[in-house]
Parts: structure tokens; sequence; C-alpha cells
């Protein structure tokens, strides 16, 4: 409302103005749509003492100099005017007051341009005021949008449109604006150089979805088939909103990986891919994509997505999860455990997804969990059963990996029921087996004879560990009498025991030493000799059948009666040695062992004179054997 204060304001101006010197106002631009009407208004003046009869004037077009021959628009000596603007022209004000102001109508867009009055006092006294007005023609209306539209920010939207026509006045309208407001005509407004304006506001307050958004106004002129219309689009400044991105991502170690993050904002945001505080990737953009190649389990975890402006920011996170075999466990815990005390393993891995997690011990699981990444194995009480290698085992749907690990379990020496002693021939052998952790040491003892023989003499005694057994093997020579007590003794750290050997028949010793092979042989030779000694008596029979008669019962033969054909002498002649043999040691050989048994059935031993067909036999089966 404060253009209509300045039209007083004008005519102060031009009252002062009058004085003595030539002077003209008029608006320096001045708009009006095609095809109506636009009215330039002017005032002017000249020297006080002139005083005219009568003041004429003319308008030109485009220049002030006369000798330039400009268009002629108005001339108020002969109204003789430019072809162009024949039946569109003449003059509004009363020269007499001076007062130039000039109607146009009709108007069309060659009409567009300078327009400079000449007043013509008679005479010499003519002036082209230096003073022009530009006249626009538009057919648009002017849209004014504020420089800055942010969202959520009330904002104020006008239309304006000429109103320079006295014969027709346009009537504003607003399209696309529903869902922003309602508009506010404010009329006619006078600006600051005397031309008219219709104007009506527009206030809403703008969302994201606004910007874009294409605003329109029409200016239309009742009574014609004028309309013109004008539009603009809506810049809306708005923070960013992240729209577009991955969700958590699986990803096999070793593959490819393209992480998107999408933004809609305006100015367009600065997308920033970090992890763990570290920058990865950066620009400014409507969408960034992370390259990752090759993953691996350590780059797991959280990746977040930063987009800004000056006007806010945003941010997303997306867990990218890589999967992949289990680590080769890890164990740690209890490696040594004495007997009963309680025995505590854990055993670790890393994988994803977790593992299932197994501890194996001689094929047995021991302890198994699903899904977990640690297991713990207890054993309460230790025994020497639970000494020895166990494996610990981590397996997903990606590999299997395996770790083995050794429990030592520290006991007092135990002699197994397998130790003895036995004799063959003139030679006795005792076995001692001893378990134990730490390695014992072990003692023979032979209480009849007050001796004490240790692994230490290597020339009685032959020890061998396997494991958490330990065998010694005592080698008694020359026992021609019936061998000795023996006991052996065995300690460590832990305790002590002995156990008295029992004493086992030489006849397990013999089939010991032969083996089956041997068995095989002497059983075929026995059955040649049986033969042999059938066909023999037979030929005897035969010679004496004269000496008997059908009736008669033949002699009984004895086993006394008869020798092995071809055996050598020295199995007649060999004599058992005496008192003179001592102890040997074994030195890592086998133990001798005599073949000759079938006599302890008899509960004694046979003498020289006193072989049988069965020692023959056993002997002569030795020979071949060996």
């Amino acid at each position: 409302m404060i253009f209509l204060t300045t039209l007083p304001l004008f005519w102060i101006m031009i009252s002062a103005s009058r004085g003595g010197h030539w002077s003209a106002w008029m608006p320096a631009s001045i708009s009006a749509f095609e095809g109506t009407c636009v009215s330039i208004p002017c005032r002017f003046d000249f020297p006080d003492e002139l005083r005219p009869a009568v003041v004429h004037g003319v308008w030109y077009f485009n220049s002030p100099y006369p000798k330039n021959y400009p268009p002629v628009v108005f001339k108020s000596r002969t109204q003789v005017v430019h072809e162009s603007f024949q039946g569109r022209s003449r003059l509004l004000g009363d020269l007499g007051l001076r007062n130039c102001t000039l109607l146009l109508s009709t108007l069309s867009p060659e009409l567009g341009g300078k327009y400079y009055f000449r007043g013509d006092l008679g005479g010499y006294n003519q002036y082209t005021f230096s003073e022009h007005s530009v006249l626009d023609i538009i057919n648009t209306p002017n849209i004014v949008v504020p420089p800055e539209v942010v969202a959520g920010k009330e904002v104020e939207v006008s239309c304006m449109v000429p109103d320079n026509c006295p014969e027709l006045r346009p009537e504003l309208s607003w399209l696309g604006h529903v869902g922003l407001g309602e508009p506010t005509v404010l009329g006619r407004l006078r600006e600051d150089e005397g031309t008219w304006v219709q104007v009506s506001l527009l206030h809403f307050v703008p969302t994201r979805e606004a910007n874009g958004h294409r605003l329109g106004c029409q200016a239309a002129f009742p009574n014609t088939t004028l309309q013109f219309e004008g539009y603009a689009s809506l810049d809306v400044k708005y923070p960013p909103v992240i729209v577009e991105m991955n969700t958590s991502v699986e990803a096999i170690e070793g593959s490819q990986v393209s992480l998107l993050c999408g933004a809609d904002s305006n100015p367009p945001p600065l997308l920033t891919w970090m992890r763990d505080g570290t920058v990865l990737r950066e620009a400014v953009a409507e969408s960034l994509y992370l390259e990752l190649d090759e993953v691996t389990p350590g780059e797991d975890g959280v990746y977040a997505c930063l987009a800004e402006n000056a006007y806010g920011q945003d941010n997303r996170t997306v867990e990218l999860s890589v999967m992949y075999a289990p680590w080769k466990p890890t164990v740690n815990g209890t490696w040594v455990a004495v007997e009963g005390e309680t025995a505590t393993i854990i055993c670790s891995t890393q994988s994803n997804p977790d593992p299932i997690l197994t501890i194996f011990k001689e094929k047995q699981i021991l302890a198994t969990v699903i899904y977990e990444s640690q297991l713990q194995l207890e054993l309460p009480a230790v025994s020497p059963e639970d000494d020895g290698e166990y494996w610990c085992v981590a397996e997903n749907q990606y590999g299997q990996r395996a770790t083995a690990f050794n429990l030592s379990v520290e006991f007092a020496p135990m002699i197994l029921l397998e130790s003895h002693c036995a004799a063959a021939r003139d030679t006795v052998q005792c076995l001692c087996v001893v378990k134990s952790n730490p390695e014992p040491s072990v003692a023979f003892e032979l209480p009849s004879r007050n001796v004490t023989v240790n692994e230490t003499e290597r020339e009685f005694v032959y020890s061998e560990r396997s494991g958490l057994l330990l065998t010694s093997i005592l080698t008694l020579r020359g026992q021609a009498q019936a061998p000795p007590r023996v006991i052996c003794t065995s300690r460590n750290f832990y305790g002590t025991k002995s156990l008295e050997l029992p004493f086992q028949g030489a006849h397990r010793l013999m089939w010991a030493k032969i083996g089956p092979v041997g068995a095989v042989v002497a059983f075929a030779i026995l059955i040649a000799i049986v033969c042999y000694i059938t066909q023999t008596r037979r030929k005897k029979n035969v010679t004496e059948s004269s000496s008997f008669s059908a009736g008669d019962n033949p002699h009984i033969l004895y086993s006394t009666d008869f020798r092995i054909s071809g055996a050598p002498d020295k199995y007649e002649s060999e004599r058992r040695p005496g008192s003179e043999r001592r102890l040997l040691g074994l030195r890592g050989e086998p133990p001798e062992l005599d073949l000759s048994y079938s006599h302890s059935e008899l509960g004694k031993r046979p003498t020289k004179d006193s072989y049988t067909l069965t020692e023959e036999l056993a002997e002569y089966a030795e020979i071949r054997v060996k």
C-alpha cells in the first residue's frame, strides 16, 4: 500500500520542477500484455518567460532527433503518424497543462522500444527531452519466487502483471497451487515510477516433495479472449535423506562385495563411506558405491554411509558378514594332571557362521557343542586311561580344521597281569610289564638267593618302553633245578608296586618260539616218523610170522627200544650244564626255548638214559626248525 502514497509526491515534484528550464518526467520502463493497451504517463516543463499561446508536442519512436526521421507515434499539429501507429496512438494528457501522457492500443511486439517526447512551443522554442520510456510487450505473467526456498520454512510467492491499460483490467488466478495454500489477491498497486501492477500472493510451507513443482499464474482479461499464463518451478532446498542402501550383506571369503548408498537432497549431498571412523570413499553425488575386492574376515563389520549438505545430514549403516571356514582351533588348559585330579581343556576357534566343535579321543566323542566358538572338556578325576592324544575338530559348511593335543596323566606304577616267569631247558625268563607315568624304575628280587637285579644291569635285564608301558625281561641261564622265586618291584614319584611273578610251564614257551609254521613242520616230521616205524614193524612181523600162530598176540613194543634213525650222536652224549653256568644277559635277543616239554607233564626231567620216543621226536623237530 505504500505505492499509493507516491502519487501526491509525484505532483509535488512536478510543481517544484517549474521554474525556468526544460525538463520532463516519465517512467523509465513500462510493460503491457500483447493485444492490450498501455498508458505511458508523462509530465514536462519549460521556462516561464516563454509564455506560449499554444503548446504542441510530438512522440517519437526509438530516436529523439527529428533529423534522423524517426517514426512519429503522435503529433498534435498534424495528426500525421507512422503507419505502425495509425489508429493505435492518442494523447491522454493536456499539453497546455504540461501533461504529455500517451496511450497506445492493440499492442503488438514491434511496438516494443523507446519512446521520446518533444515539446513544441512555436518557432525555435522546441525541445526533445532526453528522458524516455522503454515499452516492453509481454506474453506471460511474472512469478516472483524468493531466492531461497527451504523445506519446512514458510515462503511467499507472488504473481505480478502490468495494469497500465485503463481500458482492460487483468484478473489473476493460480495454477497448480493445490496442496500448497490459498492465494491472496492484493489488487492494483502503483509502482515507484508511476506504473501499475496487479499482484496476487501465495503463502505456504514447502516440503521436499514440492521441489521441482511447477507453479503457474494466469492473467485473463474479461470480455476478451486474451489470456496469459506463466510458470515457475520451485527450487526447494532440503537436507539429505538416504533412500537407497543395502540391507545386511553376506559374502563368502574371497568374493567381491559392492555396497550402495543413495541419498535424496537439494543441493546434491556429499556422500561418505566410513568404517570405524575411517573414511573409505567420498564424493558429491546422488549415489556412491563402495567396492570391496576379495573380502577377508578382517573386513567383516558395520559400514556407515553419511550424507550431508548445507541444510542437514543423514546416516545409515549396513552390516557386512564375511562367511569363512573355521580357523585352526587353539587349545589351552590342563596338559599334565595327577591321577584323581580335575583336568580342564578349552578349545576355541573363529568362523562364520559359528562352528560345531568336537573333542575326540580314539574316535570316541568326549564333548561337542553346536554353533559355539568355544568348547570346554572337564574330566573330574583323571585316570591312566585318560592319558593320550586328543583331537579338537571345528567344522561348518565352509570347511573343517583340527588340532591335536596330548593329556599326560601321572600315576603310580601298576604291574600288569601278563607279568610272569617261564622256563625253557636251563634258562628262565621273567617278564615284568609296568604301566606308569612318569617312567618307573624296575628291579627283580630273588629272595632265596638274596639277589636284586635292576634295569641298569644290562647283562641281565632288557627294558623297552612303549607309551605308558615299560617291559623288562630278566634272563636266568643255567637253571637246571626248579627256578627261584622272582619279585618285580616298580617305583616312581607317586608310589611303589611289587608282585611275585608266577611261573608258567615250559610247553607254553616252546610253541611261542617255534610259532605256527614250526608247529606244522614238526607235525609233518612226526607223521613221517610214525609212518616209518609202522613200515618197519610190518616188515618185522612178516619175518617173525613163522614163529607165531594166527591167534597169538604180538610182542608189545616200548618207546625205549627205538632211536631216531639218522639222528646225530651228539644228542645221546649231550650233558646238561652243571653249576658252573652263570646268569647271562638277554641283550635284546629273543629267549632260547626248550622244545622237549613233554616230560614236564610227568613231573620230572629225563636223564641221558631215559630218552623216550616223544623226546627224540621233539629234539629232531627242533633241529629241522633251526
